[in-house]
């Protein structure tokens, strides 16, 4: 039986996608399993990463296409943009320790792990690239 289609794959774009491979790997625990230079040997043009099981894109931000082609016109990487709009979520084992690797790893800790209302061990990250992510696993539940 064929594995399931991931019906949404977040793509990523970097200003320096090969650097943002290594520090997926390292923070993240990510797998590359593809990676496809551009034509100037210097950019990657696709690459993907699995990250607890989910396919992730990565690619280089590619500036003479933003003029060329329109329609991707507003494909930029985080340091262009001043930001994110978006924050990729990672449920993990322990919250505290996958905070700790990817600040290690180079990341900067924007929201410290807490106890969430919500009923999860919660943080939040920025990593060297500009994207967000959070990280979480389910607090025990209360006894009543």
């Amino acid at each position: 039986m064929a594995a399931e289609t991931q019906v949404v794959t977040p793509h990523l774009v970097v200003s320096d996608a090969a650097a943002a491979l290594e520090f997926y790997k390292k923070a993240l625990g990510a797998t590359e399993t593809m990676r496809m230079p551009a034509e100037d040997g210097k950019r990657l043009m696709h690459s993907e990463i699995t990250v607890n099981g989910a396919r992730i894109f990565v690619m280089d931000d590619f500036p003479e296409y933003r003029a060329e082609h329109q329609s991707q016109g507003h494909v930029r990487p985080p340091n262009l943009l001043g930001g994110t709009a978006v924050t990729m979520h990672l449920e993990v084992k322990n919250c505290d320790e996958a905070v700790k690797r990817a600040e290690d790893a180079g990341a900067k800790v924007t929201m410290v792990p807490w106890d969430a209302f919500w009923g999860a061990r919660y943080a939040q990250i920025v990593d060297p690239f500009g994207h967000a992510w959070s990280f979480a696993h389910p607090l025990p539940e209360k006894e009543s």
